[in-house]
């Protein structure tokens, strides 16, 4: 007799305890149900929950790698400048009952500071980081639309796309309960809502030039606005 399937165990040999399924890309799950299979899965390296459906990428390319660890290493100088700020790359996040992505960057800011994402029991975060970095090297329609329907609603402030295999590079605003684009400045650099002083050099990103990207965000890092951002960060937190 085979052994019985449901949509969350199968039964092992006589005596032994039920087997977790495996995830498979395409699954419908809960967030509580593909938490538990992800971690059953202690080899698996990154999984995500959009809208309900399981994705898994495919082994990363160098198109997505480099522009990835440009974005942490901006991201990170940023967050090691501004204290009450975290950076963190590839973190699960849950953000409901359909959604636990596993973003390629984010920025926070620490729930003593105001920020709206914590650390959960399990180490996770749970809640909207205040910014999230999607690198779109073969994900841009996913990232596009089903993530950004996804973010849009769980209130992340503010999305950054980077479609590798074109030219742009997309900063989008939650605004009214909308995202709305963010175009650059007389300089060609993109500034975020949020966060005083981080800037981000279009041309430069595009063209993976490290040194220019951290050299504007370097420059900005010295302007008055970023100084007070610090120190509102440093009162709320009662420094």
């Amino acid at each position: 007799m085979s052994a019985t399937v449901t949509s969350s165990t199968r039964e092992g040999p006589l005596g032994t305890k039920p087997r977790t399924p495996p995830l498979e890309n395409g699954d419908q799950l809960s967030a509580a149900e593909f938490l538990r299979r992800y971690e059953a899965m202690p080899h698996l390296k990154k999984a995500e929950l959009i809208e309900g459906i399981v994705y898994m990428p495919s082994p990363v390319r160098l198109d997505h790698a480099e522009p990835d660890t440009l974005i942490q290493t901006w991201l990170g100088l940023y967050s090691a400048h501004t204290p009450g700020t975290r950076a963190a790359s590839n973190a699960t996040v849950r953000l409901g009952v359909d959604n636990v992505p596993q973003p390629d960057a984010l920025l926070r800011l620490l729930p003593e500071c105001g920020g709206h994402a914590q650390e959960d029991e399990k180490g996770c975060l749970s809640g909207a980081p205040e910014l999230i970095v999607e690198i779109a090297a073969s994900s841009v329609a996913i990232d596009l639309r089903d993530k950004l329907r996804a973010y849009r609603r769980a209130g992340v402030r503010e999305y950054l796309v980077w479609p590798t295999q074109e030219q742009k590079f997309d900063w989008f605003v939650l605004e009214e309960d909308e995202y709305r684009p963010i175009s650059p400045d007389a300089r060609g650099w993109l500034r975020s809502a949020g966060f005083p002083g981080l800037v981000l050099d279009v041309q430069a990103v595009l063209t993976r030039d490290a040194g220019k990207v951290l050299a504007a965000l370097q420059a900005v890092l010295q302007e008055p606005a970023h100084a007070e951002f610090v120190a509102n960060l440093q009162a709320k937190a009662g420094r």
